[in-house]
């Protein structure tokens, strides 16, 4: 999928919401039956009027953020899924402005952004490249591997 055919509004038609996002990621993540990230375990209730959990063994509340690239990240969810999507079918390589210009935000949170994104990749490659997919699926497009995203020097 080539960039100019990809736009952040197909994202939003998508998952209009942090509601809609939130349900998308607890289905990948947790096959909709959460496990909580401190003791593991799959006990835990959902709070009311949050998208968060609570678990009955450790007393701890969680989302389904915490512990990845998306947890106390202040932009909102549809924009990290299309930087995921940028930066995997973008080919070798996106730029930190490029990725900046598209997304509508600060280069620094870009770099910072493109960073994780990186970073998480390479740890757990399912849930990006399951985002990826849906998001593909409106736009239409191949997905690419993820391979030779590192810039060379």
């Amino acid at each position: 999928m080539r960039i100019e055919n990809f736009d952040l509004n197909e994202i939003y038609k998508k998952f209009p919401d942090r509601a809609a996002c939130t349900v998308f990621l607890e289905k990948i993540r947790w096959s909709n039956n959460p496990i909580c990230p401190y003791c593991k375990l799959r006990k835990a209730s959902p709070l009311p009027n949050e998208l968060r959990h609570h678990c009955n063994i450790c007393n701890s509340s969680y989302s389904v953020t915490s512990g990845t690239i998306f947890h106390r990240s202040h932009l909102p969810l549809q924009k990290w899924f299309f930087a995921i999507c940028l930066v995997l079918n973008s080919g070798k390589f996106i730029s930190t402005r490029r990725l900046a210009k598209y997304l509508r935000v600060n280069k620094d949170t870009a770099w910072s952004m493109m960073v994780k994104i990186r970073r998480f990749l390479f740890e757990n490659r399912e849930l990006l490249f399951e985002i990826a997919k849906v998001a593909e699926n409106n736009g239409g497009g191949t997905l690419n591997t993820g391979k030779n995203i590192w810039p060379k020097r």
